[in-house]
């Protein structure tokens, strides 16, 4: 299956907020992190994830 160029940036970007759900469940569960605390870095990730990701040229490392 040949996935448009659209198609690949909407997955990755559900993929990267998967990613951040996850890291700030995982910290609210078995962290023992206060909720607040967990929501607040779990915010903060998907945007640092965003910016280090090589191919993408809109914001990050690589923009124009």
């Amino acid at each position: 299956m040949k996935l448009s160029k659209k198609t690949k940036a909407a997955l990755k970007s559900y993929l990267r907020a998967v990613a951040a759900s996850g890291i700030t469940v995982g910290l609210a569960i078995a962290g023992d992190v206060r909720p607040e605390y967990s929501v607040l870095l779990g915010a903060v990730i998907a945007p640092i994830i965003k910016a280090l990701d090589p191919k993408d040229t809109d914001l990050g490392v690589n923009a124009e």
